[in-house]
């Protein structure tokens, strides 16, 4: 699988498909051979830092520390990322002013919405400045209405820097709305790579339909390739705790 540089790539697939660990050997927080994955040319086996300091990353489980302020939870991360201190307290600024947190970043944030804490989230990845931005379920939980103002601050911020989005999410109008490409993993390996046109006409052409009808939608493409989903490769129990606690917590 290759993303390209600025695109914004769906991982799509069923629980237990491997997306979550997928994006932990990208992320070096699971150990993987050498040459297995390079993030922008550096081997993240042979050069962990480097692969480290080009990356946001949010994760599902909340990152986000309920004692502490909007401002306090992303200067946290600023430091965790190495950002240099005279440049902290600037890069903290534009990143709540980069998710509209700017008012609400003296607040203690469990005083914030559901919709709240996934953007302060978002900023706590973005005060790095990182060239990919990786998503893990990042709406889980979230009405439409919070869900739309996610992605509109992940597009703005895209738009501004040429940032590379890779994102997961079980939303099929998500991801058909706003990745350039997906990809759809099956027990662990890529089964269709495309944009969504693509798949959604190459599915329609595989039945039999005619040009004058309606092409499938995504999630009929999801199907096709998953199957029911009610298999044995649906996540154990500590996989569905840990989704239904993060949903709990931010919906």
């Amino acid at each position: 699988m290759t993303v390209a540089e600025g695109e914004v790539f769906g991982l799509l697939g069923p629980n237990g498909a491997g997306k979550t660990t997928a994006i932990r050997c990208m992320t070096t927080l699971l150990p993987v051979p050498a040459g297995m994955v390079r993030v922008f040319g550096h081997d993240t086996a042979e050069d962990r830092m480097a692969v480290r300091r080009l990356l946001g990353y949010v994760p599902q489980q909340l990152s986000a520390d309920q004692g502490l302020t909007g401002r306090e939870n992303t200067a946290l991360f600023a430091r965790v990322f190495d950002v240099s201190r005279h440049e902290r307290a600037a890069r903290v600024a534009q990143a709540l002013d980069a998710v509209d947190l700017t008012d609400a970043a003296d607040r203690l944030a469990k005083t914030y919405s559901g919709g709240m804490v996934r953007r302060l989230e978002l900023a706590q990845a973005l005060v790095s400045a990182p060239r990919l931005l990786i998503l893990d379920e990042p709406t889980i939980g979230l009405d439409p209405i919070a869900r739309t103002g996610v992605w509109e601050h992940i597009n703005a911020v895209r738009a501004a820097t040429g940032m590379t989005v890779l994102v997961t999410t079980h939303y099929m109008d998500e991801a058909d709305q706003y990745c350039d490409r997906v990809g759809l993993m099956h027990r662990g390996r890529i089964r269709a790579l495309g944009t969504s046109q693509e798949l959604r006409r190459g599915l329609g052409e595989r039945r039999g339909a005619r040009a004058t009808d309606p092409l499938p939608t995504l999630e009929d493409v999801f199907r096709d390739i998953a199957g029911s989903g009610l298999d044995d490769q649906s996540g154990d129990f500590r996989d569905v705790r840990s989704t239904r606690r993060t949903a709990g917590r931010v919906g």
